[in-house]
């Protein structure tokens, strides 16, 4: 391991934490929302960074690069599609959410159910961080941060120790963040690494390029785009890990979950000091998740023509990629960049995990009467209990024998569509009772876990959700039709947050949906593979005329607003 790697490590990391500390120690949060949803008070940047942050991970960068690297683009659905996704959630869930002022997505279950759906739901997540994502993070985290330190030679340990001490370091730092600092800390950090991560995301596939192209980036993007055009193919088949299909049924429902409902990603935006700023962020986060393939899958496709088809395990590929293509002192910065991504993602979720225990098991079982501190301290107890649980999982994932991203997006199959069924099924009926709720969650899980377990059926995963949400959305509006709820739901309002909306967030959504669209014709038949260019020419053409109907309706805005000024 070279030295100057090691210090430039050390370097950016150092100064994130300092920083954060520096941020944080001012603000003690004697209060629940100050703690859990930092103070309320997050502008639409911090939310951004925060939730692309939480969301990208070891797991996306290895797993996503690797499948690129084995197939093709087809992997780069879970990114490009969130876009269309977080539009839907900026302008439809969002506002919701904010009027009524909840601090969890089990709040409303309650609002709308009961508690017992409201506890059953709790459950659910708490079971997914624990199982799923946290030991997840970690080992991905672990994986990557071993082979670029070697930390087996240097230290003269086995591959499971490594990661085992490796893991064990995230967790530790996760603890600062997430249970010394709350929500803010987890933010404030989120936006230094955010910024370094894209700035050294995008390193990878330029000094890759040069790389392949033997000093000249241009020759690098020739042989990219022309020496195995199938391997930028987006649009996958029925063989490819995510076939095209499913963007239009289990896939759009997962992201829906996961950006919509998922309490780790969906705290963020409750803690926004107001619905424009909620959507400014979430609005922006989507634009990165469009352009997030460049840095994600792209340098699979790369480390393809540089180390050939069959140059070792996939997993390790993106690993390489940088070892061999950044300057020495670049490694360290982008180590250090990737560290904070991992951490981003285990301490956000840590996060959330202490905010449902304090809020949604503790305080209404023991804590009535319990001041706000005495619930973040309890809240603290529980995240450290179940950090050392992961750290303790984390290591024996390298057992499993599933590809690390696939087995971690069938496995959410079982907490995240049942969730967001329920939570579709509330916002979009008044009469549908609580137990339609249990039985719908019910029959979900169990039915997912036998074609997954034990009938082990061929249909894509994907493909089963949307099958299963289509059934159990109908049987909930069946059970609602004969025992409907004696009364109309009626959704509370917060007066207290101001819901007035972002302006420009039908601009700024169209920007991102024709982003999502050129994003599929460039990497497709009829984009940079095809020998017809009328296409892409057609695409720029829109662009421009949307371009300029954007800027005319901001004129006619900027009008509109300076002739209601002079006549006030």
């Amino acid at each position: 391991m070279s030295l100057t790697v090691f210090l430039s490590f050390l370097l950016f990391t150092g100064f994130v934490v300092i920083f954060t500390y520096r941020k944080v120690k001012r603000d003690q949060h004697h209060s629940k929302d100050g703690f859990f949803l930092g103070g309320r008070s997050l502008t639409g940047g911090l939310i951004a960074s925060s939730l692309i942050l939480t969301n990208l991970s070891a797991t996306s960068f290895v797993g996503m690069s690797a499948q690129a690297y084995t197939n093709n683009m087809s992997v780069m659905g879970w990114e490009v599609a969130s876009g269309v996704t977080l539009v839907i959630i900026a302008l439809l869930l969002v506002p919701r959410y904010l009027k009524q002022g909840i601090t969890t997505i089990p709040d409303f279950l309650e609002s709308r159910y009961d508690m017992s759906v409201k506890k059953f739901v709790t459950l659910l997540f708490l079971c997914q961080y624990v199982i799923n994502i946290l030991p997840t993070t970690l080992y991905a985290g672990a994986v990557v941060l071993s082979e670029i330190f070697d930390i087996k030679d240097l230290l003269g340990i086995t591959e499971f120790q490594s990661i085992a001490l490796i893991s064990a370091t995230i967790g530790l730092l996760g603890f600062f963040y997430a249970i010394y600092g709350g929500l803010k800390a987890v933010v404030i950090a989120d936006t230094i690494n955010g910024i370094g991560l894209i700035i050294g995301g995008l390193m990878i596939p330029i000094f890759g390029l040069i790389a392949l192209g033997h000093g000249s980036f241009s020759a690098g993007l020739d042989t990219l785009l022309s020496a195995a055009p199938e391997k930028l193919q987006s649009v996958g088949s029925e063989k490819d890990p995510l076939p095209f299909s499913t963007l239009f049924t289990g896939l759009l429902l997962v992201n829906l979950y996961y950006w919509g409902t998922d309490q780790s990603i969906v705290q963020r935006v409750l803690g926004a000091k107001n619905l424009k700023e909620a959507q400014k962020g979430v609005i922006g986060a989507g634009l990165i998740k469009v352009i997030s393939p460049l840095f994600l899958i792209i340098p699979g496709v790369i480390a393809y023509h540089l180390f050939g088809a069959n140059a070792g395990n996939p997993d390790s590929m993106y690993t390489r990629l940088v070892n061999e293509v950044l300057p020495k002192p670049l490694v360290g910065f982008f180590v250090a960049v990737m560290f904070g991504a991992i951490l981003s993602t285990f301490n956000g979720v840590l996060n959330s995990s202490t905010t449902l225990f304090a809020l949604n098991v503790y305080k209404p079982l023991f804590g009535k009467g319990k001041t706000d501190l005495e619930l973040i301290g309890k809240g603290r107890i529980f995240g450290v209990v179940i950090a050392m649980i992961s750290i303790c999982i984390a290591p024996f994932i390298m057992f499993a024998p599933e590809g690390l991203f696939q087995y971690l997006q069938m496995v959410a199959g079982f907490f995240s569509v049942p969730i967001f069924t329920i939570v579709f099924v509330g916002y979009i009926s008044k009469r549908v009772p609580a137990i339609a709720a249990k039985i719908a969650l019910a029959v979900f899980v169990t039915s997912y876990a036998s074609m997954q377990l034990i009938f082990k059926i061929e249909l894509h995963f994907l493909h089963q959700l949307a099958i299963l949400f289509v059934v159990c959305t109908f049987l909930m509006f069946a059970i609602g039709y004969f025992f409907p709820r004696t009364t109309d739901y009626q959704m509370p309002i917060n007066e207290s947050i101001d819901i007035t909306p972002w302006k420009f967030r039908f601009e700024a959504s169209a920007i991102v949906l024709y982003m999502v669209l050129g994003a599929y014709i460039m990497f497709s038949d009829i984009g940079f593979i095809s020998d017809d260019p009328s296409y892409m020419q057609v695409y720029g053409v829109c662009g421009v005329i949307m371009l300029a109907g954007i800027i005319l309706r901001t004129r006619k805005q900027k009008k509109a607003l300076t002739a209601s000024l002079k006549n006030s």
